[in-house]
């Protein structure tokens, strides 16, 4: 067997990822290509809760998918493993992920003009990584939009020329079929069956004709023989023709652009056989990931912590055969597992395009190329997703907080998009991710998986204070009892330090005022003081000189100084006009360019001060707005943002520096942390 270009067709295995904007119908695809193949049965669907791709709890309670599923199918006497991907853009660290390993994609979108701008991350990504991907509309033949405007509207999406392969036939509004831009032959759709070949409608000829001349015209961009053909008003040759498109496909250098319905299987043997022809084979995927050639290797995509079986290490074999029981470095496979959505089968080996588990390998992470002689970190593989947004949590039951920490190193080793950490300041552990979905997803598996159930709540600030002036102030602590006492004397100058110094101790005793050895209690009592000022919060850009003192030969002590020293912060520090300090932080937009209003409003509307925009690098059609925001006011910043943008808005922040926060805010602030330190 061969293909178009007259090449044998390997009996490789090749990966197909199915990507798109969550709705576009990703898993509804998978569901009609399992059942025209014959894999499956009957078509699951996503309300029943029966597909193969959404088929784990925390799918089927959302309605959406939460995981990357993998199923595997045969199509005229091909083996493809297609890779279910979540649409959430929530979820995108999975998808990032999976689409490394994959021969190609097939981005999945509706008809929809005002949401093709939703495609536009991800169809950078595939261009940036020259992963070649094709796009199928879903949901044409339940629409009345003209063909013309949904590629116009895509195209703006995309760096690289969308290329026609089909124009629609027509029934009024509803569309009946398809013209094959190669063949120039005309189908018409059967439910549940292959579309009929039929006369080509003359209503459709100049339509045809037309897209037919612009997929020309896109491929003699890349070749100059068919330039050559196009300009002598030669018409080139069909094989020709199938031969650039596969060669252009592989170099991601054309976007093929298919239309149909997935849920009454319309133009889905189709889109299979664009896959079977003209998918390049993993040998393009090697080249792509720079794994070199000779012994085995595989790539890790995905790393699951099953509750049952342990770690799993899902695969795809880019090189050779990988058994049970071999090394890769000091990781020995314990388990080789076809994978069919939530389904697991042991198997004694994989070979290479195979999409497998492997068990417990300790020590190897996602995005880690498997040889026998080591495990290494593939070769651009992209850095993990940065976090957006963030909750306070705690274990429900605190005999939980050991088995809380170690379930959550599990989570962010399955999503290095998903991070946590201890931090008194913010309200002890925080748990930060991609958006509100993503942590409510994260917190509903540590109580399915592992029995942790948590509370969230939104973090704490980490406000601070300060001083405007100085002052003096002398403290005695003094007390007797049965036997020693406690004495301690102490002269303190307290002054304002520039913003970002922090704290400066020193100490000008002269004479023997106080002995050289309670000086560091005197410190350490300032400390402790400053752990919490006047106003409730850490202070900071404080300078304390102590000046003068008093001991006693039997009653002094270290403590007693310290004690002393507390006083004097505690009388000295109301005298010194507190104010309060807030976080600012530098936040970076990026958006689409006819939503930059929209970002500056937003932005001003949460006290942040606009420092400019400009175009985002790389993007065309997208800007970059810059401004300095309150940390209080970031919160749920990127739940607003995606919102007003189609859920394409983003953004990233730095902290830049601490500022005054004065009037109903800041009273607000502090009457806030006086009843939380009353209760």
């Amino acid at each position: 067997m061969s293909d178009l270009s007259g090449n044998p067709i390997s009996p490789t295995p090749r990966c197909v990822a199915l990507v798109g904007p969550q709705g576009g119908g990703k898993t509804s695809l998978l569901e009609s290509i399992l059942y025209i193949t014959g894999t499956t049965n009957r078509k699951g669907s996503i309300k029943d809760g029966n597909t193969v791709g959404d088929s784990s709890d925390e799918a089927k309670s959302r309605l959406m998918s939460t995981d990357v599923s993998v199923a595997q199918t045969t199509y005229l006497g091909d083996t493809f493993t297609f890779l279910d991907c979540p649409g959430s853009v929530e979820l995108s660290q999975d998808t990032i992920n999976a689409l490394m390993a994959v021969d190609a994609a097939v981005v999945v979108c509706e008809p929809d003009l005002e949401r093709s701008v939703a495609l536009t991350p991800l169809l950078r990504f595939l261009d940036d990584h020259a992963i070649p991907h094709v796009m199928f509309i879903n949901k044409m033949d339940t629409g009345s939009v003209r063909m013309h405007d949904v590629m116009e509207a895509m195209q703006a999406s995309s760096t690289r020329p969308l290329v026609l392969r089909q124009v629609p036939t027509r029934d009024g509004d509803t569309v009946t079929g398809y013209v094959d831009l190669v063949s120039e032959r005309a189908y018409e759709y059967r439910d549940g069956e292959p579309s009929a070949l039929v006369k080509m409608p003359e209503s459709v000829l100049e339509r045809e004709q037309s897209a037919r001349q612009e997929m020309l015209e896109h491929l003699a961009d890349f070749d100059d023989a068919l330039l050559e053909q196009l300009l002598e008003d030669v018409v080139p040759a069909k094989e020709e023709i199938y031969q650039q498109l596969t060669r252009d496909l592989a170099g991601d250098l054309i976007v093929p652009v298919l239309m149909g319905g997935a849920e009454a299987d319309h133009g889905i043997r189709r889109l299979l056989k664009l896959l079977r022809h003209e998918v390049p084979q993993v040998d393009r995927t090697v080249e792509r990931l720079a794994a070199g050639d000779g012994d085995p290797a595989a790539i890790v995509f995905k790393t699951v912590h099953a509750q049952h079986s342990g770690k799993l290490s899902f695969v795809r074999v880019l090189r050779g055969t990988v058994n049970d029981g071999m090394n890769f470095g000091d990781n020995r496979v314990s388990g080789v597992f076809r994978l069919f959505g939530t389904n697991v089968t042991k198997q004694a080996n994989a070979s290479v395009g195979d999409i497998v588990a492997l068990g417990r390998m300790d020590d190897v992470g996602t995005g880690d190329l498997l040889v026998p002689s080591g495990v290494s970190r593939a070769e651009g593989w992209p850095q993990p997703l940065t976090q957006v947004y963030a909750l306070a949590v705690r274990a429900e039951n605190r005999n939980d907080e050991v088995k809380l920490t170690g379930a959550l190193q599990k989570l962010t080793e399955e999503d290095p998009s998903l991070a946590f950490l201890h931090d008194s300041d913010v309200g002890g552990l925080v748990l930060s991710g991609q958006g509100d979905v993503h942590l409510q997803l994260s917190i509903d598996r540590l109580a399915r998986r592992y029995n942790v159930s948590v509370t969230p709540r939104k973090p704490d600030v980490p406000y601070r204070e300060t001083i405007r002036k100085g002052t003096h102030q002398h403290a005695r602590f003094k007390r007797q009892t049965g036997g020693h006492g406690q004495f301690g004397d102490v002269h303190i100058d307290i002054t304002p330090l520039p913003r970002g110094t922090g704290f400066q101790f020193e100490e000008k005793i002269v004479g023997g005022a106080i002995p050289r050895q309670y000086i560091p209690g005197v410190e350490a009592g300032v400390q402790d003081y400053l752990k919490s000022g006047p106003l409730g919060f850490p202070v900071v850009d404080v300078a304390v000189k102590l000046t003068d003192g008093q001991f006693h030969t039997v009653d002094s002590s270290d403590q007693a100084f310290r004690t002393a020293a507390r006083m004097a912060m505690t009388e000295g520090m109301p005298k010194c006009d507190p104010v309060l300090l807030e976080p600012i932080y530098e936040v970076t937009i990026s958006v689409p360019n006819e939503y930059t209003p929209r970002a500056q409003r937003l932005l001003s509307s949460r006290r942040g001060q606009i420092l400019g925009f400009d175009g985002r690098e790389g993007w065309p059609g997208w800007d970059e707005v810059k401004a300095n925001l309150p940390q209080s006011e970031l919160h749920d910043l990127i739940i607003e943002l995606r919102s007003l943008t189609l859920g394409v808005g983003n953004y990233t922040a730095e902290f830049s520096h601490l500022q005054e926060l004065t009037g109903r805010e800041a009273d607000r602030v502090v009457e806030i942390r006086a009843s939380a330190n009353a209760a």
